[in-house]
């Protein structure tokens, strides 16, 4: 039976258990052997994080072709239109290419733990939160989105891989799941 671990990464924290440049990486967090990510999260970006010591299964949980959906909460800078949302959910142009179609709507600030570092506060300009959720994995995708339609992304938490969510976990904080994909 494979191990399926849900992991909420903080932010600063690598995607990865060991880093030569000092950084924090998945080891200050997770002491299990023989685990391994099944896809990755910016340094910068939080929330969750699948891991396994199954290579078909971290192949399943990571590979864009399976198309497992994604979703993200986005605080963004500004307040998008209905044109915004449209050109995301219909995918933008991003190195030539455009996106797959995405899922996006806007919602009230999610009730989650405050980052650290906070994000910069601008009086003057007002942030808003998105929900998105995406079936491939480009590089950077949901900021590079988000500021091809005008809203640069301020804050990145990806709630949900499938059906597995963050509910339940701080950040830091892991638990095993049953393997359902």
């Amino acid at each position: 039976m494979p191990r399926l671990i849900l992991f909420n990464k903080p932010y600063g924290v690598l995607t990865q258990f060991t880093d030569t440049a000092g950084r924090e990486t998945l080891a200050s967090y997770i002491k299990i052997p023989g685990v391994y990510p099944a896809g990755r999260l910016d340094r910068d970006s939080e929330g969750l994080l699948l891991l396994t010591d199954d290579g078909r299964l971290q192949q399943r949980l990571s590979d864009p072709r399976y198309k497992l959906p994604k979703t993200y909460w986005v605080q963004v800078e500004g307040e998008p239109d209905d044109a915004a949302l449209e050109r995301l959910c219909h995918g933008v142009i991003l190195d030539g290419e455009r996106t797959q179609p995405a899922k996006a709507r806007r919602m009230a600030e999610p009730a989650i733990w405050p980052r650290n570092p906070p994000i910069r506060f601008r009086r003057s300009i007002p942030t808003s939160w998105l929900e998105i959720t995406l079936t491939e994995g480009r590089n950077r995708q949901v900021r590079r989105m988000t500021a091809a339609v005008g809203f640069p992304t301020l804050r990145l938490v990806r709630h949900a891989v499938g059906d597995y969510t963050l509910a339940g976990l701080a950040p830091g904080q892991w638990r095993e799941a049953n393997a359902q994909v």
